[in-house]
């Protein structure tokens, strides 16, 4: 009998309560390796929690997480990011006051067995800095590898996060808004670095976005949230046509 491959991401009756508020409620996710999976749902739907709680910044108080088959609900940050999970937020989480070439060069500098250390900067040519210099130039930051990162446009700031997140070789990727506060001209060349870097790195990404249009484009799943809980998982298509969802999300503005 053949082995049946372990999900890259389950979820399982996953609840949150805070001061007594419900704030996710039974979330049930079964995510395959290599998906590409969207999540929508109106403001206070709970889809940041949800992101919250599989990188381990906040611990639910019901419910299982597992990747790839293994219950990682009580592990932190920095342990689920060893194993593989990478994740971008709606503010931009980058080092503003390095270069785009110091940012992604310290994140493959810790990606390939070293440390956060500022104090000896290595040489242009080792392994570190040469994957950096690849991965800016995948994303199309070369000609500002030199500029602080805290200088450069929003769109450019999001491109410096799939840059570090490519270095890092991110197994399971969340995407928390990443077209939020990008001029509407950097939104094609931004989203075809999130399908190259999937591509590329063969990762499992799951990616909260307010523009439907991208978002729909990108995936081949979409989960739906609404109060704290997963009203529907479906092909893109199938959730739009869906009357339940329309009443619940897509008439309404989110």
């Amino acid at each position: 009998m053949m082995n049946t491959p372990h999900s890259a991401l389950k979820i399982e009756g996953l609840g949150l309560q805070i001061g007594g508020a419900t704030i996710l409620k039974d979330v049930e996710l079964d995510i395959m390796p290599g998906a590409r999976v969207g999540v929508i749902g109106p403001n206070g739907a709970g889809k940041t929690t949800l992101f919250n709680a599989i990188s381990g910044v906040v611990r639910p108080t019901s419910g299982r997480i597992l990747m790839d088959g293994r219950d990682v609900t009580r592990l932190d940050v920095s342990k689920r990011a060893r194993m593989g999970l990478g994740r971008t937020f709606q503010t931009s989480s980058i080092f503003p006051k390095l270069t785009i070439f110091e940012n992604v060069r310290l994140a493959a500098q810790v990606s390939l067995g070293g440390n956060y250390s500022l104090l000896r900067f290595p040489r242009r040519s080792d392994a570190a800095s040469r994957l950096a210099a690849e991965t800016i130039e995948k994303v199309g930051l070369i000609h500002q590898q030199d500029a602080f990162a805290g200088e450069v446009s929003h769109g450019d700031k999001r491109k410096l996060e799939i840059a570090v997140l490519m270095v890092t070789d991110a197994r399971v990727v969340l995407l928390d808004e990443p077209m939020a506060g990008v001029a509407s001209g950097e939104v094609a060349a931004l989203t075809e670095n999130i399908r190259s870097m999937h591509a590329e790195q063969q990762s499992t990404l799951l990616m909260v976005e307010h523009h439907i249009d991208v978002l729909m484009g990108l995936v081949d799943k979409v989960a739906v949230m609404y109060s704290g809980t997963v009203l529907a998982f479906d092909t893109p298509q199938n959730i739009m046509n869906n009357p339940l969802v329309q009443s619940a999300y897509l008439g309404t503005s989110a």
